[in-house]
């Protein structure tokens, strides 16, 4: 269809099984791409696959846990094998992780999480670039307002740190990759309605290091509560079409003026 967004480009999403990164995959497809899944738990991408087929879009699954390097490298050249090129990466795909104070925290906990997320972005920019610098292309980095704006969360200090290191390396790399013309942007979510719960870990003693934060009512002050995965998936659409053809460097915060109070 000619006034499909992104129709004909080739994207690859890691974490495309829930929350955000499915909503992704599923706009995505919906706006022409082809889509390909990058996933530790490829069952729920499946599922993501499904849906998107069943609406006559295009997706693949690949299983790929982005905390291991080698396999990340490996989903990458099997993408650029089977579609022949690549056009659009959404960095998605990452964890809350252990909530505990610094004294406590495990270094083993850190680690796990500066793994997941800050090394597992690196390796799927690090890997895309060979994939995208003749033809140029967009990637999209998850962060957060955690570590940008907001610092009250208790715990957070390794998600956090994660973050904020994110945004810092979308800049260096938007700067480096502009020669390719590829554009490198983030996006920063505050409070949005997925399952990433599942993966937050919070310990006994977190209670001994709270600060009390009284917030005002209505706290996410454009809609009196959490953003939809599909609100912040349109500003990652955007952000791969060509629409921000001239975007690049800049981090986007998708969070209804959230963090503009909480910080």
């Amino acid at each position: 269809m000619p006034d499909q967004r992104i129709g004909g480009k080739i994207a690859v999403v890691t974490g495309g099984g829930s929350g955000i990164g499915q909503a992704a995959a599923i706009r995505f497809a919906e706006e022409g791409a082809t889509v390909y899944m990058l996933d530790r738990t490829p069952e729920k991408a499946e599922a993501t696959r499904a849906t998107i087929e069943n609406n006559g879009g295009v997706a693949h699954v690949v299983e790929c846990d982005i905390s291991k390097p080698e396999m990340v490298e490996k989903a990458f050249q099997q993408v650029a094998e089977q579609a022949g090129k690549l056009d659009i990466v959404f960095a998605n795909a990452g964890i809350n992780g252990t909530m505990a104070p610094i004294e406590t925290m495990e270094i083993e906990d850190w680690d796990r999480t500066i793994n997941i997320n800050l090394r597992g972005t690196f390796a799927t920019v690090k890997y895309a670039i060979p994939h995208l610098k003749d033809r140029g292309g967009s990637i999209i980095i998850n962060s957060s307002i955690n570590g940008n704006r907001v610092f009250s969360n208790i715990g957070f200090s390794a998600y956090s740190s994660t973050k904020a290191a994110q945004v810092a390396f979308m800049k260096m790399a938007a700067l480096e990759l502009a020669r390719y013309k590829i554009r490198v942007n983030a996006i920063c979510p505050g409070a949005i309605k997925t399952h990433i719960d599942e993966n937050t870990y919070p310990t006994d003693d977190l209670k001994n290091v709270q600060i009390k934060v009284e917030f005002p009512d209505g706290d996410q002050p454009l809609e009196q509560g959490p953003g939809t995965p599909t609100q912040v998936a349109n500003v990652v659409l955007f952000l791969a079409s060509d629409e921000s053809s001239h975007l690049t460097g800049t981090e986007i915060f998708v969070d209804g003026a959230e963090s503009l109070l909480h910080g």
